[in-house]
Formats: C-alpha cells, structure tokens, sequence
C-alpha cells in the first residue's frame, strides 16, 4: 500500500490533523516524558486493511512509537480481536491516533465489504472487482483493500486499458465505429472492452471484434439471455446497481465478473478503536 502517492497522502492526512499542533496533549503533559500502552481493537466483525498505513502514520508522527500488528491485510476478525498494540511516547500516539485509525477504519470498510460479495457469489465462477470510483488521492489505498478483501482489481488509471462507453460510443457515432477504431489503434496486448445496454449493441459489438463484453444494468434474465449469444466468443463483465441482494443472480446467469463501484465510493467505515 506505501506508493508514493500514499506516502504523500499520508504525510497531507497528518499535517491535516497535527500541523497546528496538539493542544490538548500540550497542556496536559506539558513537558513531560510520559509512556503509554494502547491496543487497536475491532469494536464488531470486519476484515483488516492498512494495517501498514497505520503504521506509517505512527512512524511518521514519532519514531520512538512502536506498532505491533497482531493481524495481517486480508484476515477476518470478531468484535473484541486485537489488531495491534501500540506504545511510546504519550503526545505520540494520541496525536497520531485518529489519523492512523481513519485509514485503517475506511479500508477495512472496503475489505469487509469485498469480502461479503465474495462470499456471496462462491462457488459460481465470477470475480468481483472494483472501478474507478474511487476517493480522489485514495486510489492506491482504496484498490489494495479489495485486494485484501478478495477482490480483483479492475482498471487502475485511464492508461490501463480500452473500455468503451456510453460517451464514446456516442461521440463515434455508434458501438461498431468505437470498436473498430479502437482495434485499429489500441497498443499491442490491451484487450478492447465496450459496454453495452441492448441486444443490437451486444450483436455490433462481438461483429467488430470486442473482446471482454460489459453488460451495463441488466437482470439476471437479461444477462443469461446475452450470455448464451455471445457464446464465449468473449469475456462477460456485468456493472451498474449491483447489490448483495442481486449479485448471486448475475453470477449464476454467466457473469465471468461483477464490477462494483460501491466497494471504493460509499463504504461504511467500520468500528475500530484504540484503547489505552
């Protein structure tokens, strides 16, 4: 997770809270030396995520802390785990504390909540990835907790690779003039997706040589049907308005994988505390 962007997000997260300084801490232990031992509790079930970041954070805001992670990215927890022990210098760890538990908090979320769709669609074949909407300077961050959580990743920037959409397909002029445009100009080993929103598109769109098919706000009926016409003869990702409720449906109906944008634009931050 520590990229160079998210050193320097760090670095914005802790000016953002400490800059000024911490008054509270400064008139009540003055100069004094004082030593304090705090554990990082989970507060309710959820999957760890940044537990490197938190560290950071805490390095970061003084070197003598010491930051004992109990637990890894990825693993599951129940309300009253331990994730780490924290100890050093009081004006340290409560001055770090609120930044470190914020990333931890909002990955976490995003871990806990990939896990769920995870589970949810086991044993049926699809793969669960994330988009690009994500928290503006968060990216890197925001994708390593689905990773944790058992997701895949999906596009990481614009750079990553051809997916065609509404707007583009509108600004050409149709589906088959967007993709063979693309084919013909794509670099060498970058697979052309496009989505798609009716059947005359799907039909326009495996004509011109698409190669990864995006089935945008189709039920399960929907997505069967498009399945069984595009035969294989590419790869089937389903998108838009996904839910726990509806995600095990487009994946038994053929999904290969369910692309999700509320794993990294509207998790829940999960109930992390740290206890002296």
């Amino acid at each position: 997770m520590l990229t160079p962007a998210t050193e320097a997000l760090i670095a914005l997260a802790i000016e953002e809270d400490l800059g000024r300084g911490d008054v509270t801490s400064d008139v009540i232990f003055g100069d004094a030396a004082a030593e304090i031992r705090g554990r990082v509790t989970a507060r309710e079930p959820l999957v760890v995520a940044g537990v490197e970041v938190a560290r950071e954070v805490f390095r970061r805001v003084d070197g003598a802390i010491r930051f004992d992670a109990a637990l890894a990215d990825g693993q599951r927890v129940d309300r009253g785990d331990v994730v780490a022990l924290v100890s050093g210098p009081a004006r340290g760890v409560l001055g770090g504390e609120r930044t470190a538990l914020n990333f931890l908090q909002r990955l976490s979320g995003i871990a806990t909540l990939t896990r769920r769709f995870v589970d949810a669609v086991a044993g049926t074949g699809a793969i669960i990835v994330d988009t690009r909407k994500t928290a503006p300077g968060w990216r890197a961050l925001d994708k390593a907790a689905v990773v944790a959580g058992g997701g895949r990743n999906h596009r990481a920037d614009l750079a990553s690779g051809v997916l065609i959409k509404d707007n583009h397909i509108a600004a050409c002029g149709g589906v088959r003039a967007a993709v063979e445009r693309a084919r013909a100009r794509a670099p060498h080993g970058l697979r052309i997706e496009v989505e798609v929103d009716s059947i005359d598109q799907l039909d326009d769109a495996l004509a011109a040589g698409a190669e990864v098919i995006l089935l945008d706000n189709m039920d399960p009926p929907r997505v069967r049907a498009a399945v069984e016409r595009i035969a294989r003869r590419a790869l089937v990702e389903v998108s838009g308005g996904v839910t726990l409720d509806t995600v095990r449906g487009l994946a038994e109906a053929g999904a290969d994988r369910i692309s999700i944008g509320a794993l990294t634009h509207s998790p829940r931050a999960v109930d992390l505390g740290l206890d002296l």
